[in-house]
């Protein structure tokens, strides 16, 4: 078998000229991709491939990704054809099937709204299309409960192997996620001391600046909870707390990662108060900007909706590593900063021989997913001076993955992920049972929030939350990072 054909359904949307093609691009000029690769572009527009092209570039330049040469990009549209399609219709893709060969491989890419998935997937086996060696890569979300993520991926085992199913969460291609596995299992002193015995709790935080981004009728329907912390945050949840896995390959990742899931203790009606808090933002400044709040928002529908636009969760995982070890979890729109990092926070000494103050802060390791990846340490040491003899203070130590590495440049998510779809590596996508167990997880806490009636708290957009949020972590004598 030789050679790959990638197709890449909604072509024309967004997701494609911010994320997709732009790491295809930087792929190609760093010569990662194979010499024998096909790129068919498929969306509903009418285009010539030459057309598509021109917009595409233009497209790209406005969202601001890396910029590309004119040489490298004229070497990466060599690759690249544009085919329009209407999904709905039974001879769809009866263009399509005469692109591909049984002789190679076929990688589907699926950037389209989830609603399409059962339809393309039907269309592509009606035209002839799946008759080869073939993968499919899907973006999240995989459903929009247990329920209805199993009826996602019942359609997708009717036309392919799980192992030839790439389910994507793109912070799994982060850079600092991958090196939160190096740091976790290549170094023996952050190893032996990653438990209860040492470790206070665990603090999580994706703040985003952006509000809904006319996505009202998407989004008011789903949440922050259903949008975020059933993918993202449980993925970095799942790698921060699961057991060293017996390899590297695929199935050993995932299944440590969903003994984690189902260690979750669940929240329920009982101690759902004591646990999460629901916020939704009000209108505020961000940067010196004015901002809108959640009911003026472009394309709002239903004023007075309780939709949470914020949740911060206290959770625990039942088992010998992390008893009485509280995860703090929280996320939310229209915060002040763009902010994705965990917060190790190691206990205190049992003993001060150095006295009171500064002596008594304990150690904090800090892994940044953004706006800056890399990985902080907090440390005490002996101040320089002969006037003080043992005065402490802080450092941190920084390990900034910009300074870093073989090129100039932290590679995007995508890159990694397009890399490994179409090497065969599925270790860094998101298996099943990790998405139906999330889920499974998720819908019994919102079901506890509904049957308690836990209302969205207001919140300044522009702020780091409601104020309930504060107190979540504030009575366990602890607070959040930022």
């Amino acid at each position: 078998m030789s050679g790959l054909d990638l197709v890449i359904f909604g072509a024309t949307g967004d997701l494609s000229a911010r994320k997709l093609f732009p790491a295809l691009c930087q792929l190609d000029a760093a010569g990662l991709l194979p010499d024998d690769l096909r790129i068919v572009a498929v969306a509903r527009q009418e285009h010539t491939p030459e057309a598509f092209h021109d917009e595409l570039r233009v497209r790209m330049a406005k969202a601001k990704r890396q910029s590309i040469s004119d040489s490298a990009w004229q070497k990466f549209v060599q690759r690249l054809t544009y085919l329009s399609a209407d999904f709905s219709t039974p001879e769809a893709f009866r263009g399509l099937q005469g692109r591909l060969s049984d002789t190679r491989i076929s990688l589907f890419y699926l950037a389209t709204p989830p609603s399409l998935f059962a339809t393309i997937c039907e269309q592509l086996s009606a035209d002839k299309c799946l008759s080869g060696p073939c993968r499919i890569v899907l973006e999240k979300p995989i459903g929009e409960s247990l329920t209805t993520s199993r009826e996602v991926n019942e359609t997708l085992a009717r036309f392919f192997e799980e192992r030839d199913i790439y389910r994507i969460d793109h912070y799994l291609g982060k850079e600092t996620v991958q090196n939160l596995l190096v740091l976790r299992f290549a170094n023996r002193f952050i190893n032996s001391q990653w438990d209860q015995s040492c470790i206070d709790h665990v603090q999580i935080t994706v703040a985003e600046q952006v509000g809904i981004e006319g996505r009202w009728a998407y989004y008011d329907g789903v949440g922050q909870l259903r949008d975020m912390v059933q993918n993202h945050l449980m993925q970095l949840l799942c790698l921060v707390a699961m057991e060293p896995p017996n390899s590297l390959e695929a199935e050993s990742i995932r299944d440590e990662k969903v003994k984690i899931v189902k260690a979750l203790r669940p929240i329920d009606a009982v101690t759902v108060k004591d646990h999460v808090v629901r916020g939704q933002y009000s209108q505020g400044v961000i940067d010196g900007q004015s901002v809108p709040g959640y009911f003026d928002e472009d394309g709002c529908e239903t004023q007075g909706s309780d939709t949470e636009t914020f949740i911060a969760i206290k959770a625990h995982v039942d088992n010998w590593r992390w008893s009485g070890v509280p995860f703090y979890l929280r996320t939310g729109k229209r915060m002040p900063d763009k902010v994705t990092e965990i917060i190790i926070q190691y206990k205190a000494l049992p003993h001060h021989i150095f006295g009171e103050g500064e002596s008594a802060e304990p150690n904090r390791l800090i892994i940044r997913l953004q706006p800056n990846e890399g990985i902080e340490m907090t440390m005490v040491s002996k101040r320089q001076s002969l006037r003080d003899k043992l005065s402490l203070q802080t450092h941190t130590l920084n390990f900034d993955f910009r300074e870093d590495g073989d090129i100039d440049r932290i590679p995007d998510a995508y890159e990694r992920l397009f890399l490994d779809a179409i090497n065969g590596d599925p270790s860094l996508f998101v298996g099943r049972e990790e998405i139906e167990e999330s889920w499974r997880w998720c819908d019994q806490l919102i079901a506890a929030c509904e049957d308690c009636g836990l209302k969205v708290n207001a919140y300044q957009a522009g702020s780091w939350g409601p104020s309930k949020s504060e107190l979540l972590i504030d009575r366990d004598g602890r607070s959040w990072n930022v």
